[in-house]
């Protein structure tokens, strides 16, 4: 009766249950694979095929869509646990085999216990199969369940006597007890793994689209990369998503732990493990990465490798790294962590913080700190931080103190001790919040041990102490701090060090920068001239380019103008990439480079370059000194440019809290007060401005004193000046052309027009190399109608004057040009020329588009002009493109 239910008789007292010899029917949400069904094709040439993956990544229905295919019948058995005496097993690989049409000897079959299978009869069924026209395909799923050692053995016997005759296919969980090594290394062998069962995004697109959610390609994508392209693992959440208002969003978020999913994974893997085992993937789940010490450390138990090893074997959702590493999968571990939490919440600090020690001792570092977090250990956390000297990643800026700074963004007030003053002085000064920085470094001085290394603690100090001196302009601070920094150096291990170069980076620029503002040029160009030479790396990218913005400044005041553009344009880079929390000296490129367009008459282009400054710099905090008083000098000279000097004399005195005040700075601000006062007729009040001007002010500020005493009405002491610059021969072309000029209006206003003239010439030939006219527009109508001779007119030709501008007039001095475009406005026009559009130039320079318009403005202006083609003509005409 009971085999009559079942339809098929089995082994004595065992029926056979007909859906284990059917291969499964494919849903209607079933995905066809061609990728895969073409590499189970091989199966055809191969004794052995075995296609292994985990619980649910789509193995089953993949080979049976295969099976369905081939057009010819196909041996199907699904395994079961009770499949484990040998006589059972082969009694229902028999009946799968006879249920395919496999022609098979009478008498073969019956084999219902363990003593009746023997080498006798799986011998026949070898020969028999072996003598097959055509072989026979057999696929025994879930192979996994069979662990019998003797009947794996007896498989392989038939397999390897059956010759062309057989074709296995096994699908399962974990590695069968075959000598698959002979299988790969004779070529016999086709293997499909759980790396290769991933869905790609575009199969989980079609995937989602057959549960009638057409989602964009990205949101596909997103939720590959979540489950790993698991089978399972995508259909479950397409289901769920199925029931969600909103489809898209609860797939970017949906939290595995309480899903279906959960209710799989923790069915199909977790509670199939003996508890020891469960208790190691528990423990572990609170880690991204895992290798078998670092487990045991957590579980406090022995034997963590073997289990690992058995976890990975059996794609139990642990994933082999290489080197002894493990890892869970992503949504395993983020289902473990939540069944904890649910059952023991309080586990997950304590293994974070076992984790953390295991990890900081082990010199995994950050990892070491991400679990100090996740513990809220601050103390250890903090303390890991400076003992490892990478205090500094908290002053480099985003994108590389991102880590670090989230890592302490739960830190509470209730956290104590040095190494947390330490790290939140460093938060608050890279934050520019310089009175809470102070505070918390005051509470390090005042309690110096941090429970770790001394010498780091004070290391880090010291860092955070030339990062305070730099923002409130205290040069002997700074110097004391450097000092201290040199012999601390000799007292860390020398590879700490080495792995945080920006330690030493940001001290060099900190000091340079206090040097600069202090007017020490020299000392300041050593420092900053270190940091500029470090090997390029991602560690010291921002002291680097903050370094190099100083230089451009340094050669700015020795008036080296074309090495100045050159140092700025590679400061720029930083700027651009500093994810809206600039460091420092952020916008000092532009800043020079607005300088450069102002000696060069580029006003609009200046305007442009100090607005993109003042979008780099803080928004708000305590600016940096050195930052703000080349920002106040620059404005001051443009408005002076413009035609306003009282506006230029109130711009000229920057607002910042430096407890020493920069000689350049208040240099700056009594020329551009002394302009005004000239501006307004007196010549007196002008001249006293300039008694007060202290030193050194660079090369350039020397030239626009001479200039300013000339005009002022002291010929002596500015021909003094000048041509001691001139004499000199080490000031660059920013300078001599000016020096130059003060010396050739002096010679003008005292009657000697010749020697006046060869000084003009001399000045028009260097200004022409460097694109100088701002000094000769400023020199005054003698000058200009001394070049309005044809001797000098030749030389001022092509830079100077206006196209078309003759040399005729005498007593009308001749235009002079603003035609030549910039750099920037040069390759403006040559995007336009490949009628990009303006969201296109603005693109492909990485500016704004209200930049561009800026810039095309100019361009029309420049070249005479009111639209796109006729700039383009204009400047073809001109030999431009």
């Amino acid at each position: 009766m009971g085999s009559r239910s079942f339809g098929y008789a089995g082994p004595p007292g065992e029926p056979f249950l007909r859906t284990r010899f059917a291969a499964p029917a494919r849903p209607a949400t079933f995905v066809r694979r061609p990728r895969l069904t073409a590499h189970l094709g091989q199966a055809l040439d191969t004794p052995l095929t075995m296609v292994n993956g985990a619980a649910g990544a789509g193995k089953t229905l993949l080979v049976a869509d295969w099976a369905a295919g081939l057009g010819q019948p196909v041996a199907w058995l699904t395994n079961e646990a009770g499949d484990q005496r040998p006589g059972v097993f082969w009694a229902h690989v028999l009946q799968a085999l006879r249920s395919a049409g496999t022609p098979l000897p009478a008498g073969i079959g019956g084999a219902g216990h363990v003593g009746m299978v023997g080498h006798r009869l799986l011998g026949r069924l070898a020969d028999e199969l072996n003598g097959l026209g055509r072989p026979a395909m057999l696929v025994l799923d879930e192979f996994d369940r069979l662990s019998d050692p003797e009947t794996a053995e007896q498989l392989e016997f038939v397999l390897h006597h059956a010759g062309q005759g057989l074709r296995l296919i096994l699908v399962t969980r974990t590695e069968p007890l075959l000598p698959l090594h002979r299988y790969r290394a004779a070529g016999a062998m086709t293997e499909i793994r759980n790396d290769e069962l991933a869905f790609t995004p575009e199969e989980a697109a079609d995937l989602l689209a057959r549960h009638g959610l057409l989602l964009p390609a990205q949101a596909a994508r997103a939720l590959v990369e979540r489950t790993r392209g698991w089978a399972a693992g995508l259909q479950l959440s397409a289901l769920a998503a199925r029931q969600d208002a909103d489809p898209e969003t609860y797939l970017k978020e949906f939290e595995a732990g309480h899903s279906v999913i959960a209710d799989f994974l923790l069915a199909e893997v977790l509670n199939r493990q003996p508890p020891d085992t469960e208790n190691l993937l528990l423990c572990v789940s609170v880690l991204d990465r895992f290798c078998p010490e670092l487990a045991e450390s957590l579980t406090g138990r022995p034997g963590a490798g073997p289990r690992l090893a058995g976890l990975c074997r059996q794609n139990a959702f642990v994933e082999y790294l290489g080197h002894s590493w493990y890892r869970l999968h992503p949504l395993f571990g983020e289902i473990l962590r939540v069944h904890m939490r649910v059952r023991s919440p309080e586990r997950e600090p304590e293994l974070h913080r076992r984790a953390a020690c295991w990890l900081r001792t082990h010199g995994a570092v950050p990892e070491a700190l991400a679990h100090g977090a996740a513990a809220a250990d601050w103390e250890f956390t903090a303390g890991a931080v400076v003992d490892d000297l990478a205090i500094g990643r908290l002053l480099t800026g985003p994108p590389r103190a991102d880590d670090l700074t989230e890592l302490f963004d739960g830190m509470g007030t209730e956290a104590t001790g040095s190494a947390v003053d330490l790290v939140r002085a460093a938060r608050e000064l890279s934050g520019r919040d310089l009175d809470r920085g102070l505070t918390h470094l005051g509470h390090v001085e005042e309690d110096p041990d941090t429970g770790g290394s001394a010498a780091a603690s004070r290391l880090s100090r010291v860092l955070l102490e030339s990062l305070a001196a730099r923002l409130t302009g205290a040069p002997g601070r700074a110097e004391r701090a450097m000092a201290t920094a040199v012999r601390l150096r000799r007292e860390v291990p020398a590879h700490d060090l080495a792995r945080h170069p920006e330690l030493t980076a940001l001290l060099l620029t900190h000091l340079g920068s206090a040097r600069v503002w202090a007017g020490h040029f020299e000392a300041a160009r050593a420092a900053l001239t270190e940091v500029a030479g470090l090997p390029a790396d991602a560690a010291t990218e921002l002291p680097r380019e903050d370094a190099l913005g100083h230089l451009a400044l340094l050669d700015y005041f020795d008036g080296r103008l074309d090495r100045a553009e050159s140092q700025a344009l590679a400061a720029t880079a930083a700027t651009r990439n500093c994810g809206g929390h600039p460091f420092p000296g952020a916008g000092l490129g532009q800043l020079v480079l607005a300088a450069v367009a102002v000696d060069r008459d580029e006003l609009e282009q200046a305007r442009v370059l100090l607005d993109e400054a003042a979008e780099s710099g803080p928004g708000s905090g305590v600016p940096d000194p050195v930052t703000e008083g080349c920002r106040a000098l620059t404005t001051a000279r443009l408005l002076t440019a413009l035609g306003d000097p009282e506006a230029a004399a109130e711009a000229a005195d920057p607002a910042v809290p430096a407890l020493v005040a920069a000689p350049w700075v208040r240099a700056g601000a009594a020329l551009a007060a002394s302009a005004a006062r000239l501006a307004e007729g007196r010549p007196e009040a002008a001249a006293a401005l300039l008694d007060d001007i202290p030193g050194p002010v660079g090369s350039l500020g020397a030239a626009d004193l001479a200039w300013a005493r000339l005009a002022a009405g002291r010929r002596a002491e500015a021909v003094e000046t000048a041509g001691r610059l001139c004499a000199e021969g080490v000031a660059g072309p920013g300078t001599t052309v000016r020096a130059t000029l003060v010396c050739a209006r002096a010679a003008a206003e005292s009657g000697d027009a010749d020697t006046a003239r060869r000084l003009l010439a001399k000045a028009l030939l260097e200004g022409r190399r460097n694109r100088l006219r701002r000094p000769f527009l400023d020199a005054g109508p003698r000058i200009r109608r001394l070049l309005d001779t044809p001797q000098l007119h030749g030389l001022a030709a092509g830079w100077l004057y206006r196209d078309g501008d003759g040399a005729d007039a005498v007593t009308e001095p001749p235009s002079l040009l603003v035609e030549e475009l910039s750099g920037r406005e040069r390759e403006v026009l040559s995007r336009l020329a490949q009628l990009m559009s303006t969201q296109e130039i603005a693109a492909d320079l990485y500016v704004s588009v209200n930049t561009v318009k800026t810039h095309l403005k100019s361009v029309y202006r420049k070249l005479g002009v009111g639209r796109r083609g006729d700039a383009v003509r204009r400047a073809r005409e001109r030999g431009l493109l």
